[in-house]
């Protein structure tokens, strides 16, 4: 079976700092800006969890059509605010598990 999933990494400030659609699944022309639309409207969600629980894996936080909103909350003491994350050695690593778990 085929699946595609976008992996994003977003900033306290809502701001995505890294994305990566990864799978196996057909690409889709619009699949990137209705992934980026469900995972922004699923941010509201997380905020309010995230006050609520100290549980770092939300688990899945919502759902669009057969699309599931999964999140895991974390601080990065490294990281420097307004940067992105362009690793390509990070990328790879990405990619290279979602081959595997895929």
């Amino acid at each position: 079976m085929a699946s595609t999933a976008c992996f994003m990494i977003v900033s306290k400030n809502d701001i995505p700092i890294y994305e990566a659609e990864v799978g196996t699944g057909p690409k889709k022309e619009d699949a990137a800006h209705q992934h980026q639309f469900i995972l922004h409207a699923a941010l509201d969600i997380v905020q309010d969890l995230a006050w609520t629980t100290s549980a770092m894996n939300l688990r899945v936080v919502d759902r669009f059509d057969d699309l599931l909103v999964s999140v895991y909350t974390l601080l990065n003491p490294l990281y420097v605010p307004g940067s992105r994350i362009t690793s390509s050695h990070f990328d790879t690593k990405v990619r290279a598990l979602a081959r595997k778990y895929l």
